[in-house]
């Protein structure tokens, strides 16, 4: 019987230890989201829109994230630092064109995106400091701290540092490039 036992015992823990071992993907279950691959995906479809959509610019800037700048119209002001308050309007696309969202209710009514529980005004946000995330995508942030108050720029926002993997928002694809056509109206 105590030899049953220990062989049961002996079943049970290496069972436990080969368990154990298995690399999880998740610590929740499923599989984890994979940062930097969808990043190189997205730096080749942003680089083939680049190539194919032409985009009036004054410069561009290539930031280390993968965001890419595309500065219209030179602001004068000062660029936002950790935890300036940054008011902008912007448009939101796909880079088929298809707009999903907009603070401008005009732009909004002629996509057909217009929602009546909706205040269309201008959006603000705070650029995160340190270890902290903030109220917008990841590529706002890393887009605005590269603008002068009083630009009107386009970015182009990989979708690590957009919605990711998401399926909440129907007019958004999971791992979505997006289009951001903003106008940096001023900082506290």
């Amino acid at each position: 019987m105590i030899r049953m036992m220990n062989k049961y015992s002996l079943i049970f823990v290496l069972t436990l230890l080969v368990l154990a071992s298995c690399d999880q993907q998740n610590p929740f279950g499923g599989p984890t989201y994979d940062f930097d691959g969808n990043l190189a995906a997205d730096r080749v479809k942003i680089d083939e829109y680049l190539l194919s959509t032409p985009i009036d610019s004054l410069y561009r800037i290539h930031d280390p994230s993968g965001v890419v700048i595309i500065v219209q119209e030179e602001g004068e002001g000062s660029r936002p630092g950790s935890n300036s308050v940054v008011y902008t309007n912007y448009i939101g696309s796909l880079l088929d064109g298809s707009v999903f969202d907009t603070s401008i209710e005009d732009v909004a009514r002629a996509n057909d995106i217009f929602d009546d529980n909706r205040s269309y005004t201008v959006f603000l946000f705070t650029i995160p400091g340190p270890n902290s995330t903030g109220s917008a995508i990841p590529g706002f942030n890393f887009g605005f701290r590269r603008l002068r108050s009083g630009s009107k720029a386009v970015l182009l926002i990989p979708s690590p540092l957009g919605y990711r993997d998401s399926d909440t928002n129907e007019r958004i694809p999971p791992n979505s490039v997006l289009r951001f056509d903003v106008d940096f109206l001023g900082i506290d």
